[in-house]
């Protein structure tokens, strides 16, 4: 009797232990099945990569930051990364390549050494987008290549002033949210120079303000394919305010995703 008690005793524990064991290994399954998988081959996509550049050797233009905080917002609001710097080291073949667009906001003078507009000139040779604000086309004046490639070079202006806007082409991503014209304020340039093989998206009336020097034929806002690469040109841009007017953001946001080929 006491050995048929013991035999029972000892077949309870093992069931017990067993089973208790049992329950531990198909917790550790279970959560096994929720942790999250390492080296996944899922990664992703880098957003495109955008060089601001604001070197100035002639005026500074106080819009500047202005203008780096607005692109910044529409990188955040379009997927689109900014880097802005002034240093022109930037400027070599290794760097350049990180980028898909180069913007040159508000440059004036001569901002780059030979060699780095060498490298400039193998990245738009290489399929890269440069683009152009305001008085990108009152730099590197001493430079043809550059020239063509920002589409004409500044030459004077009159006194800050509102004028008409003329839309030549609305089926633009930059223009298409125009209507026929646009009233804007802003610092109108006039230009010398300008490449004939550049596509105008936007001109000036000269009628509708004081002190204009190209005449019936004004562009103020243009892009083209140039040497492998792509370019895209707005005169507007020089006042603070701009850069808070929608329309402008607007028309921002569409020269950046032509430049970044979207």
């Amino acid at each position: 009797m006491k050995l048929l008690v013991k035999n029972i005793l000892i077949l309870a524990i093992s069931v017990l232990f067993f089973a208790c064991g049992g329950t531990k290994i198909d917790q550790q399954v279970v959560l096994n099945q929720t942790q999250p998988v390492k080296d996944s081959v899922y990664t992703i996509p880098e957003k495109p990569q955008v060089l601001v550049f604001t070197k100035t050797s002639g005026f500074n233009h106080g819009s500047i930051e202005t203008g780096i905080k607005t692109l910044k917002q529409l990188g955040i609001r379009n997927d689109f990364q900014i880097v802005s710097t002034d240093d022109a080291s930037e400027f070599n073949t290794e760097n350049l390549a990180n980028y898909q667009l180069v913007l040159f906001l508000n440059t004036t003078g001569d901002v780059l050494n030979s060699e780095q507009q060498g490298a400039f000139e193998t990245y738009i040779q290489s399929g890269g987008s440069f683009m152009g604000i305001h008085s990108a086309t009152d730099t590197e004046q001493g430079w043809p290549w550059y020239g063509k490639l920002v589409g004409a070079y500044f030459v004077s202006h009159p006194k800050e002033q509102r004028a008409t806007i003329q839309v030549i082409d609305g089926s633009h991503m930059s223009t298409s949210h125009l209507s026929g014209t646009w009233s804007h304020f802003d610092e109108w340039y006039d230009f010398k120079d300008i490449n004939p093989d550049i596509h105008v998206l936007l001109k000036l009336d000269e009628s509708t303000y004081t002190g204009g020097k190209n005449g019936d034929d004004h562009p103020i806002a243009w892009y083209h394919e140039y040497d492998g690469g792509r370019a895209f040109y707005t005169g507007l841009g020089h006042t603070e305010a701009s850069y808070d007017d929608l329309d402008f953001r607007k028309h921002l946001i569409g020269a950046i995703n032509w430049c970044l080929k979207r």
